[in-house]
């Protein structure tokens, strides 16, 4: 199978040959060892044309993709002084060179093994969870990776680890409005808590989850309905449920575990979200590219019934919640939760601190729920409205034509055209902005006091911020040394028509976990693993054409599925990072107690689901038997944590 991948960043070397002409060099910042890679060669010279028929170029330790072994490319055409070399291969690492003999010159190409790809993600997971140290581990990782790209330099890699990479994280617009969104939300939080606010919340909603299986029913539903957006959802159940679970005896470890376990989830499957614009828009890109004209949204509506883990971690979540049950460290953390009261575990971590005593209100200010509800709903509210209108402006900016589609997928346009990070920030503000007014009009709180409370909030976030910082650099190092294509390249052999969405599904995950990020893994492989989904069930005759169907929607639906699943699994990743940072729990303590059950959700969704699909079994048959399964293990391999 030939696949041509394009590397996407370059950096410009220009060198001087010679008395007459100068050759810039057009090259990958990293070339990795077997990736096929593009190469440009510019002359620059009023006289290039001079050249056009006798010039040469020779490449060392030079693979083509097609041919078996070219070192030499003869009689170059520099059209407009330019000439493109695609789809070639290092086939050695190291120092490789290329010779233009005409012009008596040579360039150099740094040329990496493979598996160093992979190394500086992987090490920061294992170092995070034998060190319990996430931010050191984050770090290391970070100073791994700017080792391979700074030519194997440890001093350089420091230094140019903390300014090209740390420092540099989270000056992408989008970025920054996540980390500033998180902090303000944080200090919003600060500010009801403070007043009693969040108390009164909890002494209402005692009345009806009055013990700890109510309790996680209650969480639970909420995740699922603030569908929105996986950010939102994240960081106001978390705030909004950790009071009540505590006081209920629910470990953090659980309580971040549904917390997570609802917010991409379903903002994935979720036919009006956040997420929706982005995933119909690649796979608009992708049907472009193949010269379909069927329909993005309409399609991605179809592969939900195949989106196999976001539903099974939907279901698990709720399975655990209604039986009671538990399995593997949560169970023993629940036990610990339930005997002793402890919520976190002995010289357990939290990475936000929104309980301290500074934001914690005295014993004799009023706890009213609506203190605490008001600038959450505020929050929702603007949330939603925001979406609202900077989706119809962007709709009208872009003069889009909504005439001949449904009104769910009208609303769906609007809320994928919308500016997501600018709402967050504004619905934050606006919140914090009412929960200040609201402590100051019933002389809860002086000016003075809301404004310290409000800073208390955002100070009990900083470690999450920086987490996340350091979260977004390993990932902006996995993109220069292009680990998801080295990933690709080693499991391109194994695609054959029926294993199609289930090894979609595997390397989504594998890159996901590698990298700990859902959306970047989704903008990879989805221009990649469509075009395969559609074309190679074409070519074995034995395929029938509802198979081919059933094959090319699960291949798309086996992309988002393993990203979700791959993330869930990252102690690197964003949404995991915010999912302990809303709910107090100790980072390690929740990926460690959160992985068993990601793993059930990720293993029937291979075994029932993209691996039985493949073959012709119908989705309306393996995802009752998915979920099925999973009721019947939570309920009896579960064990009763007051056992």
């Amino acid at each position: 199978m030939i696949r041509k991948i394009i590397l996407l960043l370059f950096f410009i070397t220009t060198v001087g040959y010679g008395s007459e002409f100068n050759v810039t060099v057009k090259k990958p910042l990293i070339i990795i060892q077997h990736i096929p890679v593009e190469l440009q060669f510019q002359l620059i010279d009023n006289n290039f044309q001079s050249l056009t028929n006798d010039t040469s170029i020779v490449i060392h330790g030079l693979k083509q993709k097609i041919n078996k072994s070219i070192s030499r490319i003869d009689t170059l055409n520099f059209i407009g002084g330019l000439c493109k070399i695609e789809n070639i291969i290092f086939s050695q690492s190291g120092k490789n060179t290329a010779e233009i003999p005409t012009l008596n010159n040579q360039i150099d190409f740094r040329v990496i093994p493979g598996w160093l790809t992979v190394l500086p993600p992987f090490a920061a997971i294992l170092l995070a969870l034998i060190a319990r140290q996430v931010l050191v581990a984050l770090f290391v990782g970070v100073w791994i990776g700017a080792f391979v790209i700074y030519d194997y330099n440890p001093v350089t890699g420091f230094f140019y680890g903390l300014t090209e990479y740390i420092a540099r994280a989270p000056a992408d617009t989008d970025k920054m409005a996540i980390i500033v969104f998180s902090l303000v939300l944080g200090g919003m939080v600060g500010v009801i808590s403070k007043m009693g606010g969040i108390q009164g919340i909890v002494e209402r909603l005692s009345r009806y989850a009055s013990n700890s299986r109510r309790g996680q029913i209650v969480t639970w539903l909420m995740g699922v309905f603030i569908f929105f957006d996986d950010y939102a959802n994240t960081l106001i159940v978390g705030n909004t449920m950790r009071p009540l679970t505590d006081k209920l005896r629910i470990s953090r470890e659980k309580l971040s575990y549904l917390v997570d376990s609802t917010a991409a989830p379903v903002a994935n499957i979720a036919i009006i979200s956040t997420w929706i614009g982005f995933e119909i828009g690649l796979i608009a890109t992708a049907f472009h590219a193949l010269g379909l004209s069927d329909n993005a949204y309409i399609t991605f509506f179809k592969t939900i019934p195949f989106n196999f883990y976001p539903i099974f971690a939907l279901i698990i979540g709720i399975s655990v919640a209604w039986f009671g049950r538990d399995f593997g460290p949560m169970l023993k953390a629940e036990r610990r939760a339930t005997k002793t009261g402890q919520v976190l575990a002995v010289g357990a971590t939290p990475i936000s601190s929104l309980d301290s005593g500074d934001i914690i209100a005295s014993e004799d200010v009023p706890k009213r729920w609506f203190n605490g509800f008001i600038p959450i709903f505020v929050v929702i509210l603007t949330t939603l409205v925001g979406l609202w209108i900077t989706g119809i402006n962007e709709l009208n900016a872009q003069n889009i034509n909504t005439n001949k589609i449904g009104f769910i997928h009208y609303v769906s346009t609007v809320i994928g055209l919308s500016d997501s990070y600018a709402v967050l920030m504004w619905a934050a503000f606006l919140g914090s902005v009412f929960a200040i007014l609201l402590s100051v009009s019933q002389k809860l709180l002086t000016l003075e006091q809301s404004i310290a409370a409000w800073v208390g909030g955002i100070k009990a976030m900083l470690m999450a911020a920086l987490i996340l910082t350091m979260a977004w650099s390993i990932g902006n190092i996995c993109t220069d040394l292009h680990t998801a294509d080295y990933v690709i390249y080693i499991s391109e052999d194994y695609l054959s028509p029926h294993y199609i969405p289930l090894l979609s599904f595997l390397i989504s995950a594998i890159i996901s976990f590698a990298t700990g990020t859902s959306w970047g893994v989704m903008a990879i492989l989805m221009p990649i693993v469509i075009p395969i989904g559609y074309l190679l069930p074409q070519t074995d005759p034995s395929i029938t054409l509802v198979q081919q169907q059933s094959i090319f929607l699960s291949t798309i639906a086996s992309v988002l599925a393993g990203a979700t699943f791959g993330d869930h699994c990252s102690p690197i990743s964003d949404t995991t990072i915010m999912s302990s940072m809303a709910t107090g729990a100790d980072h390690i303590d929740h990926v460690r107690t959160q992985l068993p059950y990601a793993l059930l959700g990720g293993i029937i969704s291979i075994m029932v689901g993209y691996l039985p699909i493949g073959f012709g079994i119908s989705n309306y048959i393996v995802l009752p038997v998915g979920i099925l399964l999973i009721i019947l293990f939570v309920r009896f391999f579960g064990k009763k944590v007051t056992d």
